[in-house]
């Protein structure tokens, strides 16, 4: 608050600091936000924005933004280019934690080895969807099951002049998400293609996942058709299976990739705004991922997270 900032004294401080009110998916949180110092390694960085969230629907020990927007740490700390890890979900009851880098100082072009890139793409300033542009979007050409190429309307693949379309990273996400005009050929897909086992409906209605298959007693490897990403400037990466495809109860395999509407092909919902793909955190499982903000690209490789 700046009337209690320049005093000696916040004895007579009367001015309140702004609360704030955010939305994110279901959750939602509220508090106070606050201009602090924070003292980062051997960096001071001053006026620091932090929110103190009086109430959250979830619980966090903390959240951090890292997309495009002011208030954003890639963007108080001066950041060239951030990076992480994610661990496999199975870690998910021990106390494992994934890796994070912050790099302030790279002010290089060179490439990261072993990493593939694809360019930022930006997508267009519409007034009402403002929102949109604290995203980080990238250039989906193709997706591909089993080297087959799934057949999704181009309009889709890039932002359109309504701010609609296109494909985004977002790590706060879990299952990939997909507009249903590109879900339902993946499924479809993905069914024509699997001949050696049989569709579990019932785990479908339950889980809310689809297609599901009765993977168990087969006494071999489970084998599901690859699903393979292309990116914009020849990236492309074959997710391993564990990263599309999950083990729900007993032997039942399921996508893990959600549309709109209801399951097993319910009314969708009309007029769907925003990207039209966002690619999740259990898809990227496993891979090392580095945001080059200097360069603006992201880079990607498959590696053991540990």
């Amino acid at each position: 608050c700046d009337e209690c900032r320049n005093s000696l004294t916040t004895q007579n401080c009367t001015q309140a600091c702004p609360p704030y009110f955010l939305l994110y998916g279901p959750g939602t949180t509220a508090g106070v936000a606050l201009s602090e110092t924070l003292n980062l390694g051997d960096r001071t960085v001053s006026n620091f924005l932090v929110g103190c969230s009086i109430f959250s629907s979830r619980q966090p020990a903390g959240i951090a933004g890292f997309g495009r927007g002011l208030p954003s740490l890639p963007t108080q700390l001066k950041l060239h280019k951030f990076s992480y890890c994610l661990i496999s979900r199975r870690f998910d009851d021990s106390p494992s934690s994934s890796t994070l880098i912050l790099d302030s100082t790279s002010d290089m072009d060179r490439k990261t080895n072993g990493l593939i890139y694809t360019p930022f793409i930006k997508n267009p300033i519409v007034r009402g969807k403002e929102a949109f542009q604290v995203y980080y979007y990238v250039g989906l050409r193709k997706i591909t099951v089993g080297g087959r190429r799934v057949k999704v309307p181009r309009k889709f693949l890039s932002p359109g002049k309504n701010g609609n379309g296109g494909t985004i990273v977002d790590s706060g996400s879990t299952f990939t998400f997909m507009a249903r005009e590109i879900f339902e050929p993946l499924a479809v897909e993905f069914v024509k293609q699997v001949k050696n086992y049989s569709r579990a409906r019932d785990v479908e209605v339950l889980t809310g996942l689809r297609p599901c298959f009765d993977v168990k007693d087969m006494g071999k490897p489970v084998e599901l058709p690859e699903l393979r990403l292309h990116f914009k400037g020849g990236a492309e990466i074959a997710l391993p299976l564990e990263n599309y495809f999950a083990v729900v109860g007993e032997g039942v395999a399921c996508l893990t990739v959600v549309t709109d509407g209801d399951v097993g092909g319910g009314k969708a919902v009309v007029g769907h705004s925003g990207p039209a793909i966002v690619l999740g955190s259990f898809q990227m499982q496993n891979y090392y991922v580095e945001y080059d903000l200097r360069n603006q690209r992201l880079g990607l490789k498959p590696q053991l997270c540990i």
